[in-house]
């Protein structure tokens, strides 16, 4: 697994757009910073990693939409995990997540905390 500068975790989904919105603002910016930068969808948070699951996740200004800042963390080189054992435990298979996103497991959780920068707890 290749490792990152930051780290963010996230375990809400869209069921919470504060947390949601925060978790993609904190990763985009520390993006910005020049930081290498993976956002973990956890728990409830897999869901986000379903093609379109961001659509209709705005809580205004001074925030961007959340499928605004996700396109453009991806497109400056961003990451997103998808818990595998969270993945399955919510019911979803890996054919039903969005390619864009890499399914990792515990142990590549791991790794990815302990050697970041820094990281960024959104429970």
């Amino acid at each position: 697994m290749k490792t990152v500068d930051f780290v963010t975790t996230l375990f809400d989904g869209a069921a919470n757009p504060a947390k949601v919105t925060v978790a993609f603002n904190m990763a985009r910016n520390a993006q910005k910073k020049g930081l290498a930068t993976m956002i973990v969808l956890m728990v409830q948070g897999v869901e986000l990693g379903l093609p379109g699951a961001t659509e209709g996740i705005d809580v205004g200004q001074p925030f961007e939409p959340v499928k605004d800042m996700l396109a453009a963390f991806l497109a400056d080189g961003g990451r997103i995990g998808i818990c595998k054992s969270c993945m399955i435990y919510a019911g979803f298979t890996e054919d039903q997540i969005d390619p864009a996103c890499e399914v990792i497991t515990a142990p590549d959780i791991i790794d990815l905390l302990t050697t970041a920068k820094g990281s960024l707890q959104i429970t």
